[in-house]
């Protein structure tokens, strides 16, 4: 909470409260604001997700609504380089200037927008209409490409529909085994916690597949320790021992699935003993596993420890392949899913900020799809411009010939969370305009030409969509302080100087209170204000038509009933009719309602272990930070728990080292290095080392990781490359 000493409530005034969502990750746990006076305090909220538990970082959430790092004034970089304060109308005319001067010079696609999957549904939408009404611009992605892009991929071609879970939490404690790939929910989503001990406590088994031994992987009946990026041959020979034990679900597979003949030829030879001499699981677990996958009801869970390689897609194919195998998907307390990671990681590639997508989860390169959209928009169609490219391409180009000269970011710190980051900190610095909309000084923000200061979480109204796909509601409990504005008020003002020069009128007036979710009206003035308006409810409103009909169909979906129903999962396309908690149980949104299996093959890392570089480097999160760190290192509490980065080794490694507890090392890959104290745990392979990624400087992990990315979801390969590790 803010500092105990600000002013209290006065007596005989009641407290003020909301009803929200943490800001941080994709569980949403639900929570309660409280404000007395100037004082913010964190309450339990009984929400299903949740159960009135949060996590450390949820608890002190509030800490940054006031935080005297707390940006409220824009900033502008002048001629000596330094940033200085300035007011609105100057940095958003030194906006529209530098987009005209750009686009005049260079072409409309030599702007770009970098977002974030922690923007609300209403501001993803609008930066994704931004993008293409507004600047016309193929170039919009977003930092969700390094979370879920390789499962959804993954998801869409066999299941017809990414969605990361397609059942309710609740579900995993029916499951009589859960198998969880590369994710380690106690240090990343502790709250979930709870649905894995409901789980245990009716006898369900825990397998984990992890290269370390995370606090998640203490708590298993059996851990699968692979070396890092051999996940897809460990899937391959689960499906192998399946099929060579009769465990496979015949029936399910010749009436719901197509493709399994290809599959099954494909890993036959899928040894278990060939696969134990590739990824080091011994052949008993691996018969272990598959053997209580097939004994009653199952779930299959993959995370960013299966994603994040360049074969990203392949691997979660391969567990879906062996889902689909079981007969799990669509039966009760059973199936495959995804555990997103961003806050908003589900909804905020549904309604366009990814390159390649319109609202709804459609295709931008479907003329149906265009025509739709264009006609909620009021545009034409052939005036919409076709796909960009993914994430790290996009950053790469930057500043070169062809590839643009400007980008916006809003909710993002590429400096600290993309691949290879020394090169995109280089590309960044080539830009000719660099604007960040954040509420703090990042990274990226530091090296911008303009910074804007906005909201926070607790300060503007909006949906978010959980890892369930239950779309949720953010309610404001106060406005945010002078001199700051929301994003939505950010696009609409920089969409009136590009539309006609329009005069900024600043910030809309909130929503009055009570009104419906289309009763709210777009504020009387110009085009550019009638295209993008700033009431969270008009836009989530327009959402609601340009989703109509596609996968992430939100037209039945409105803030009452959110409120009404605890969260609303979609696709729910009638305001009267039901909503999806489940899906698949009929048939699966595929031409001829039947999954698709895809035969995989296991093949090396992008960059496999040498004389030089003799080390497997891996990286991942810590139970008290969050992402880049950019809230999180701010908070007292947080830091203390964990206050810098560090590179954990196996002690054998150590010794060979000549290491000892503390030693400050240099982990050294081909594009960089990370100096860090070393942190001996008997817990990690001894030809593997692990670095967390949420700090930036000589501690980022990011200098040293991979850039290849996998080809079909651009999904960077964070999760394995070679280093070697010397004393400092």
């Amino acid at each position: 909470m803010t500092d105990g000493a600000r002013a209290a409530t006065p007596p005989g005034v009641r407290p003020r409260e909301a009803e929200t969502h943490c800001p941080y990750c994709a569980l949403q746990c639900g929570m309660v604001l409280r404000a007395e006076g100037d004082r913010v305090e964190v309450l339990p909220r009984q929400f299903p997700t949740n159960r009135g538990g949060l996590c450390q970082k949820g608890w002190t959430a509030a800490e940054l609504l006031d935080h005297p790092e707390r940006l409220t004034t824009p900033l502008l970089r002048d001629a000596s380089g330094e940033l200085r304060p300035a007011t609105w109308d100057a940095a958003l005319d030194r906006i529209a200037a530098g987009i005209r001067a750009v686009q005049s010079g260079h072409g409309r696609d030599a702007v770009a927008i970098f977002g974030g999957g922690g923007l609300t549904n209403e501001k993803a939408y609008a930066l994704g209409k931004f993008a293409r009404v507004a600047l016309r611009t193929r170039h919009i992605d977003y930092n969700g490409r390094w979370c879920m892009s390789s499962a959804a991929a993954a998801g869409i071609r066999a299941f017809g529909v990414d969605r990361g879970l397609p059942f309710p939490l609740a579900d995993l404690a029916r499951a009589d085994t859960l198998l969880l790939v590369g994710a380690n929910p106690a240090e990343t989503m502790p709250p979930l916690m709870r649905h894995l001990a409901d789980q245990r406590q009716r006898g369900g088994r825990l397998i984990v597949v992890d290269p370390r031994v995370t606090a998640t992987a203490r708590q298993a009946d059996l851990h699968l320790q692979p070396l890092p990026g051999t996940d897809l041959a460990v899937a391959n020979a689960l499906l192998h021992i399946a099929l060579t034990e009769g465990l496979v679900d015949k029936a399910y597979v010749d009436a719901r699935t197509s493709g399994f003949e290809q599959v099954r030829r494909t890993v036959a030879g899928y040894w278990p003993a060939e696969v134990e001499r590739l990824s080091g699981v011994p052949v008993a677990d691996l018969e272990a596993t598959a053997r209580a996958l097939a004994d009653g009801s199952a779930i299959i869970l993959t995370a960013r420890g299966a994603e994040q390689h360049a074969k990203g897609v392949d691997t979660v194919s391969a567990f879906v392949n062996l889902a689909l195998a079981l007969g799990l998907p669509g039966r009760p307390g059973s199936g495959y899913g995804c555990l997103t990671g961003q806050g908003n990681g589900q909804g905020g590639r549904e309604h366009g900020q990814k390159s390649d997508q319109l609202p709804g989860y459609r295709k931008i390169d479907d003329p149906a799809a265009r025509a739709h959209v264009a006609g909620v928009w009021g545009v034409d169609p052939d005036d919409l411009p076709g796909p960009g490219v993914p994430a790290y391409r996009l950053l790469d180009s930057l500043g070169t010939p062809g590839g643009p000269r400007a980008m916006l970011v809003f909710g993002s710190n590429p400096v600290v969370s993309a691949p290879r980051a020394a090169r995109v900190t280089e590309r960044l610095r080539a830009l000719d305009l660099l604007v960040v909309a954040d509420f703090l000084l990042s990274e990226t923000a530091a090296l911008a030409d303009v910074v804007l200061p906005v909201a926070q979480w607790a300060e503007e109204e909006g949906t978010m969509t959980n890892l369930e796909g239950r779309v949720l509601r953010r309610q404001a409990l106060r406005p945010p302080p002078p001199g700051v504005r929301t994003d939505l008020d950010i696009l609409a003002g920089l969409a009136a100087r590009l539309d006609d020069g329009a005069p900024d009128t600043g910030p809309a007036a909130p929503p009055t209170a009570g009104t419906g979710t289309d009763a709210a009206t777009a504020p009387p003035a110009g085009r550019a204000a009638r295209q993008f308006p700033t009431d969270p409810r008009v836009v989530f409103a327009e959402l609601r038509r340009a989703s109509a009909g596609g996968p992430a169909d939100y037209a039945g979906i409105t803030w009452e009933r959110i409120e009404r129903d605890e969260g609303v999962f979609w696709p729910c396309p009638d305001p009267a009719g039901p909503d999806a908690p489940r899906l698949f149980a009929d048939r699966f949104p595929t031409p001829d309602g039947r999954a698709r299996f895809h035969p995989v093959t296991h093949r090396p890392a992008a960059e496999e272990v040498c004389a030089e570089y003799p080390l497997h480097f891996t990286t991942g999160r810590v139970l008290a930070q969050y992402q880049s760190g950019t809230q999180t290192r701010r908070v007292a509490a947080l830091r203390r728990a964990a206050p810098g980065g560090f590179v954990e080794l196996h002690p054998d490694l150590a010794d060979r080292l000549g290491v000892d507890e503390g030693d400050e090392l240099v982990v050294t890959s081909r594009r960089g290095e990370l100096r860090a104290p070393a942190r001996l745990s008997p817990t990690i392979r001894p030809d593997t080392v692990f670095a967390p990624f949420h700090w930036g400087g000589a501690a980022r992990a990011n200098s040293v990781t991979n850039d290849a990315t996998d080809p079909v979801s651009g999904m960077p390969e964070f999760k394995i490359c070679a280093v070697r590790v010397e004393k400092a």
